[in-house]
């Protein structure tokens, strides 16, 4: 099954569906206002879909982030040997984490903003994991899959000049406005049942810069979630970002960075596709 939050920015409405093209608006036939972002939640939404009713054309309407707002958004730096190979980096001996705020999650097709000062804004496509029951202290990655709700593509967008060369940690490059387009659905673990073989592809005007596969993955999607519940718990609608393979911006000489209207497309093989432009920041709006 497929989780979307469609229409207008601010007022979306949460939506499953089978095939990505039509969906059923859950909320009001979602029995005790159960919560979608849990694995109990999305199995009742998915008895009352199995009942028929589709009738949202999701062609026709606007995509938001999947979720409204993640409590946090747990990032990996690093997790693709070949990424780590053209950044000239040794392979991480355990996970590189950093964090995004909630605040950079947004619709999978929503103008990404460059922000002022800029010089070397990034594309990083990553398969994102959702959490769907609590996780804290997991005894061993042979857990995690008990506590995943699903899949979602992820453009880890970056500023490698703040990130890399202003100083201090990472966040700085990784945490700007719309930083996170997120979508277009959550794919239940049912229609991804092996997170390690997925085919990933990022482009920039038509031209594949990523092409890749989770098989390239350092530390596979389990290993990533026993992992980060040791240092903090996981709550249902916490995502964590696994990691982006080699093609980065960066990773060309000279770098191939993002420019006011680039088009970027994304997709993930079993869950959909992205595509962004970048514009400019200006105040009350983007050009």
């Amino acid at each position: 099954m497929k989780f979307l939050r469609v229409g207008d920015p601010g007022h979306e409405v949460e939506v499953a569906s089978i095939d990505g093209v039509a969906g059923l608006e859950v909320r009001s036939v979602i029995a005790g206002g159960a919560d979608p972002m849990t694995i109990e939640g999305m199995d009742l939404i998915r008895a009352v879909l199995a009942d028929g009713g589709a009738d949202i054309d999701l062609t026709a309407v606007r995509i938001g982030s999947p979720i409204a707002r993640p409590g946090k958004v747990v990032c990996v730096g690093l997790n693709y040997r070949q990424h780590a190979a053209e950044a000239q980096m040794p392979i991480p001996e355990e996970p590189i984490l950093f964090m995004k705020t909630p605040y950079t999650v947004q619709g999978p097709n929503d103008t990404v903003i460059i922000p002022p000062g800029s010089e070397k804004t990034d594309y990083e496509v990553e398969l994102a994991v959702v959490i769907g029951r609590r996780a804290e202290y997991l005894a061993s990655p042979s857990e995690s899959r008990q506590h995943i709700l699903g899949y979602a593509i992820s453009d880890d967008v970056s500023e490698r000049h703040f990130q890399l060369e202003r100083g201090g940690q990472w966040d700085k490059g990784k945490n700007c406005d719309t930083f996170n387009p997120l979508g277009p659905w959550i794919a239940t673990t049912d229609e991804i049942p092996d997170p390690q073989a997925l085919d990933l592809r990022l482009s920039v005007n038509g031209e594949v810069r990523q092409d890749s596969s989770t098989a390239d993955m350092i530390f596979d999607v389990d290993h990533l979630v026993w992992y980060v519940s040791q240092f903090m718990t996981l709550l249902p609608g916490d995502v964590i970002n696994t990691g982006t393979p080699q093609g980065v911006g960066s990773g060309f000489t000279p770098g191939k960075f993002l420019s006011a209207g680039d088009v970027v497309e994304v997709e993930i093989s079993g869950l959909g596709a992205q595509r962004h432009e970048f514009a400019n920041f200006v105040r009350g709006g983007a050009q």
